[in-house]
C-alpha cells in the first residue's frame, strides 16, 4: 500500500467524524421517516417528536454504529477512489488525476464504492435498527420496557441479529446497498469535481478553490448522491428494519402498491438539508487533512 492510499484512508475516516456529528440528527429523522412515514406529518414535526419523547439523545440515536459505518466506508471509499484515479490515469496515458474528466472520476467513484459496501452494511443495518426501537416496540407490545434499553446498545443488536440470522445477517440489505453505492458515488464524485471545476477561477486548480466552494463543492456532491438514489436508500432502510421474506424487486412494487410511489420519497428534506451540511464537512475535513499530510511528507 502506498503512502498516498494510506494518506486517503486516514483523511477519509476524519472528514467522515466531521460528517456525522453534523448530520446524525437529521439521518435520524430520514430513517424513521423512511421506515415508519404515516407516524409523522413531516420532517419538523418528526423532530420535534424525537426530542419531546428522548431529548437530543434521540436525535443522536445510533451515532456509534454510524460513526463506524462511515469511517469504515469514507476511509475504504476515498482509499479505493485514489487507486482507481490513479488506474484511470494509466489507461487514459494521463499524469494527474487533475486531469480526469467528469465521467472518468464518476467511474473511478462507481468502482470505488463496491469495497467500501461490504463494509457500510452490517455497521448501517444495526443503526437503522437502533433508530427505529421505539417504533418497533409499539408495533410489538409483548416486548417490555427492560428488554428495550437491554438490547438498546450497539453490540446488543449486534449480538441478536448474529444469534437469530447468522453471520449472514449482518449483510441483510447488501444488495440494495450496492445498487445504491455504485450509481450514486459516481454521481457522488462527478458532482464534486465538476462543481470544483466550475467555481474555479481560470488556471487555477481545483485544489487551491478555498474553504467555502470546497463547502459548496461538497454539499452538492450530496444533492447529487441522494436525488438520484433516495428511493433505493428508502427499501434498504425498511428491509433492514423490518426482513421482508421476498426478493427486493416484489418488496419494492408491494411498498408501491400499498403507500404509493410517494412514500419511497418521504424523509428527502432532511436527508438534502443533512448531506449538504454533512458533505460538505467531509470533504473540507478531507482536503484539509490530506493536503497537511502531503505538506509533513514533503517537508521530510
Amino acid at each position: 500500500m502506498n503512502s498516498n492510499a494510506i494518506i486517503d484512508f486516514f483523511s477519509g475516516t476524519v472528514g467522515a467524524t466531521a460528517s456525522v456529528y453534523v448530520g446524525q440528527p437529521l439521518d435520524t429523522i430520514k430513517t424513521k421517516l423512511q421506515t415508519f412515514p404515516n407516524n409523522y406529518k413531516n420532517f419538523i414535526q418528526c423532530g420535534q417528536t424525537i426530542f419531546h419523547e428522548n431529548g437530543l439523545r434521540g436525535l443522536y440515536a445510533g451515532t456509534l454504529p454510524s460513526l463506524l459505518a462511515n469511517t469504515a466506508e469514507n476511509g475504504i471509499l476515498f482509499m479505493a477512489y485514489g487507486q482507481c484515479q490513479q488506474f484511470i490515469c494509466v489507461l487514459r496515458h494521463k499524469t494527474s488525476s487533475e486531469q480526469l474528466t467528469t465521467v472518468e472520476n464518476m467511474a473511478a467513484g462507481s468502482v470505488a464504492s463496491i469495497f467500501s459496501s461490504i463494509a457500510l452494511c452490517p455497521t448501517e443495518l444495526v443503526k437503522c435498527r437502533i433508530q427505529t426501537l421505539h417504533e418497533m416496540e409499539h408495533m410489538n407490545p409483548l416486548n417490555n420496557e427492560s428488554s428495550i434499553f437491554k438490547k438498546i446498545s450497539p453490540v446488543g443488536i449486534t449480538r441478536d441479529i448474529v444469534r437469530e440470522e447468522g453471520i449472514r445477517g449482518l449483510f441483510r440489505g447488501l444488495t440494495t446497498t450496492l445498487l445504491r453505492e455504485c450509481p450514486g458515488y459516481g454521481c457522488f464524485f462527478g458532482g464534486y469535481e465538476l462543481t470544483r471545476k466550475v467555481l474555479a477561477h481560470e488556471n487555477q486548480k481545483k485544489g487551491d478553490i478555498g474553504f467555502v466552494k470546497t463547502w459548496l463543492s461538497g454539499g452538492m456532491a450530496g444533492i447529487c448522491f441522494w436525488i438520484i438514489m433516495f428511493p433505493i436508500d428508502a427499501v434498504k432502510s425498511r428491509i433492514q428494519v423490518f426482513k421482508p421474506k421476498m426478493s427486493l424487486p416484489r418488496y419494492t412494487l408491494q411498498i408501491i402498491k400499498l403507500e404509493g410511489f410517494k412514500v419511497l420519497y418521504a424523509g428527502l428534506a432532511p436527508t438534502l438539508i443533512r448531506t449538504f451540511l454533512a458533505t460538505g464537512a467531509l470533504f473540507i475535513t478531507y482536503e484539509q487533512i490530506r493536503f497537511h499530510l502531503n505538506q509533513m511528507i514533503l517537508s521530510r
